[in-house]
């Protein structure tokens, strides 16, 4: 009878797994609402609204290239049509006055999303891969075009608009100050990760993960990998709704560029930059790119020529991304070898950032003589005010940019001889690295 009782009560490490994993999510939920305490500025809850739109979105675009391995150059279609079919439902439920509150927008967004996808995403999951991604690239030049042509319901140019004060008050709150939708955007934001989560977790979940990593033997234990990959289409397409309601419900207003290429490679962008192999990296690369752009827009010009070259580098030297380059490092650090690598880092840190000042300088400088050629050459890009016009500074960027690429490349040769010590100390103490 006690081996029955034993083996029917859970064991405490389990219990502690549990009691962690519930007390993760109660910290996000407390950490969400103690941050407009903290930061209280307007724009702090802008900025804090926005990575919220973007974390829902890229954990969706996530469940279709990290999950089951699509690409997808058209994800916007659903963030758009979910922001459009928001903005309208908003209009008609204030103008007939119906008795539904603001926080129940972002489901019809959602399931406008999940519509299409169902729609679109029988024919576009027939194929994975090249096949896959320029189908789904030929859907968003269609539906981004579309929105510029069927102006009664894309509204042209100019968009949608909407006041989302009109609806139904939830508490009183009617949704006008920016901190009640702050509120907003983290209380579904919370609910769309946790079900997020909680997909990757299912047997759905884990099917996906089979049929990105080996179609035929999925297959041939008996599953139709292109259902699999229409399901998580579907879900994908339905997060990404949410995503657009909630964006639309920010800015009260719906355009073309929430349908456009650049809507659909930002979330590329931060999705893959933030590691799509594992579960927290989009929810960083929203995180990381969000402040990116907010901030190189205020510092430079040309802020997307430097986006494109982060995810350049991103792809080529660190393709885990953000999260890939610190969960590599959690054997070392478990193994007590990570003080190994510590040092050569530091070396290699300087030439590095030596050859960045010189990329930075030159783009400058080339940008400015190729756009106003006879304008000022006294320029200021990052805060930092320099004559574009100077051989000082050309050679200056000249000497930054080679000698520092030339240094750094023998630094982290020396990194690697490194980072191989390391790893073999945890080898011997019985961790991988």
């Amino acid at each position: 009878m006690s081996e029955i009782a034993s083996s029917a009560a859970p064991s405490l490490p389990a219990v502690a797994d549990k009691l962690r994993f519930y007390g993760l999510w109660v910290l996000a939920a407390i950490a969400l609402l103690l941050l407009p305490r903290i930061f209280t500025s307007g724009g702090s809850l802008t900025t804090f609204s926005l990575i919220g739109i973007s974390i829902i979105f890229s954990l969706s675009y996530n469940i279709l290239l990290g999950q089951t391995g699509l690409l997808s150059f058209g994800h916007a279609v659903y963030y758009g049509l979910g922001g459009f079919l928001a903005i309208h439902s908003i209009n008609i439920i204030s103008a007939d006055k119906l008795p539904i509150p603001l926080p129940l927008v972002p489901l019809i967004g959602g399931l406008t999303g999940l519509l299409f996808a169902a729609l679109l995403g029988w024919v576009s999951t027939q194929r994975s891969g090249t096949v896959f991604a320029m189908i789904s690239l030929g859907v968003g030049e269609l539906i981004a075009s579309s929105a510029l042509i069927l102006r009664t319901f894309f509204g042209g140019e100019a968009g949608v608009s909407a006041n989302r004060t009109k609806l139904l008050k939830l508490f009183g709150w009617n949704f006008g100050p920016q901190i009640q939708i702050y509120y907003l955007v983290a209380a579904w934001m919370l609910i769309a990760v946790i079900a997020m989560y909680a997909l990757t977790r299912t047997p759905l979940g884990r099917m996906c993960n089979a049929v990105r990593d080996n179609p035929e033997r999925v297959q041939f234990v008996g599953y139709n990998p292109h259902t699999v990959r229409y399901l998580a289409f579907c879900f994908s397409g339905f997060f990404a709704g949410i995503a657009g309601a909630l964006a639309a419900i920010n800015f009260e207003i719906a355009n073309s560029a929430y349908l456009g290429a650049v809507q659909s490679g930002t979330v590329l962008f931060a999705t893959y930059i933030g590691g799509i192999g594992f579960f927290i990296g989009p929810i960083v690369g929203a995180i990381f790119v969000t402040f990116l752009s907010l901030g190189l827009s205020d510092l430079t010009p040309v802020w997307q020529l430097y986006f494109g070259l982060i995810f350049i580098a991103v792809v080529l030297f660190a393709p885990g991304g953000i999260t890939g380059l610190f969960m590599m490092h959690r054997p070392l650090l478990k193994a007590g070898t990570l003080a190994r690598v510590l040092p050569s880092y530091l070396v290699a840190l300087v030439p590095t950032l030596a050859m960045i000042a010189g990329l930075i300088l030159s783009i400058e400088t080339i940008v400015h003589y190729t756009e106003n050629p006879s304008d000022d050459p006294h320029i200021k890009a990052f805060g930092v005010g320099f004559n574009a016009a100077s051989p000082h500074i050309w050679a200056l960027a000249a000497i930054l940019l080679i000698g520092g690429f030339l240094v750094a490349r023998k630094s982290w040769t020396w990194v690697g001889r490194a980072w191989d010590g390391a790893a073999s100390a945890a080898r011997e103490k019985g961790i991988a690295a």
